[in-house]
């Protein structure tokens, strides 16, 4: 009787919740409940799709047909020349290689600091890192807006280089590179890294460099994976910074180009653009969706 018993409470145990294990099992709340998860799941697909959905039929739609009958599907057909215009007669195709670079800088000099300052801070262990770790823990609490005119006064007069950044793209780059988010990230996840390897490594003669490089760098792919979307998609979006430090049009990224033209352009054409500009987020995210529906992506940097 013991062995029965043991496993009835484990199904008892295992289905704690507002429904139990012998109620899921009638039929009349098995269908209910999967009809409510049905429900929503489209809710979510609706919330969550319908805005981009949306914004790719309006690119290929005229003006007076999305102005009229937002939500009509193609009432008097396709425009398919809103691309082509928003992508040559707009010069999107500028702002949107500007985009790529600003995009491109600020993954790699993010992904150079996070996994040199985190695998320091984790593996190499200097005598003070506890106090330079609290002083980036400190920095996650100071607002965003608070270092706006430091930063730029920085940008304007860069100690030791005797000339401005501004519009440069460095002057997007080098800030992008302080975040002391992707830091913690990445030495959290280094630090769960097993010590045996490197030991062994450096048993075998492994210097610091030949740690990091063939040994460290190799096991930390999921966390690089996650940095590299979090830093690629940041670049993409951000605004404020780009306007202030990239002053020339033909610098400018799509996010600070794109308000701009608003108001001289028509709106298929605005929107056609908008949807252009949305294809590299989406396009990161399918590529590395299995980092974020993996609890193994980020399994290493939270835990603790």
């Amino acid at each position: 009787m013991r062995g029965p018993w043991r496993r009835a409470r484990q199904d008892d145990d295992g289905g704690r919740g507002i429904l139990s294990v012998s109620e899921r099992r009638r039929p009349g709340i098995r269908w209910t409940t999967r009809a409510v998860h049905g429900a929503l799941l489209a809710l979510l697909i609706v919330v969550g799709l319908g805005p981009l959905l949306w914004l790719a039929k309006a690119a290929i739609t005229p003006t007076e047909d999305t102005l009229r009958t937002p939500m009509a599907l193609f009432p008097n057909g396709v425009d398919w020349a809103n691309l082509s215009e928003a992508w040559s007669t707009v010069h999107i195709d500028v702002q949107f290689v500007n985009t790529i670079w600003v995009a491109a800088g600020s993954w790699a000099v993010q992904i150079v600091v996070a996994t040199t300052a985190g695998y320091a801070l984790s593996v190499l262990r200097p005598r003070y890192g506890a106090v330079l770790y609290g002083l980036i823990l400190t920095t996650l609490f100071v607002p965003a807006v608070v270092l706006l005119v430091p930063l730029y006064l920085t940008i304007l007069q860069p100690p030791l280089l005797g000339q401005s950044l501004i519009n440069t793209f460095w002057a997007v780059w080098l800030p992008a590179g302080a975040s002391a988010f992707n830091v913690v990230l990445v030495k959290r996840f280094f630090d769960n890294l097993p010590r045996e390897i490197f030991e062994a490594a450096r048993t075998d003669g492994a210097g610091p460099f030949r740690l990091f490089w063939s040994i460290v760098l190799p096991m930390s792919k999921p966390i690089l994976g996650v940095v590299s979307v979090f830093a690629v998609i940041a670049a993409w979006k951000d605004y404020l910074w780009p306007l202030l430090v990239l002053r020339d049009p033909d610098l400018q990224p799509l996010s600070v180009r794109l308000p701009t033209l608003q108001a001289a352009i028509q709106l298929d054409v605005y929107l056609a653009a908008l949807a252009i500009s949305t294809l590299i987020p989406i396009a990161l995210f399918l590529v590395f969706q299995g980092l974020f529906l993996r609890s193994a992506g980020l399994g290493g940097a939270v835990k603790g």
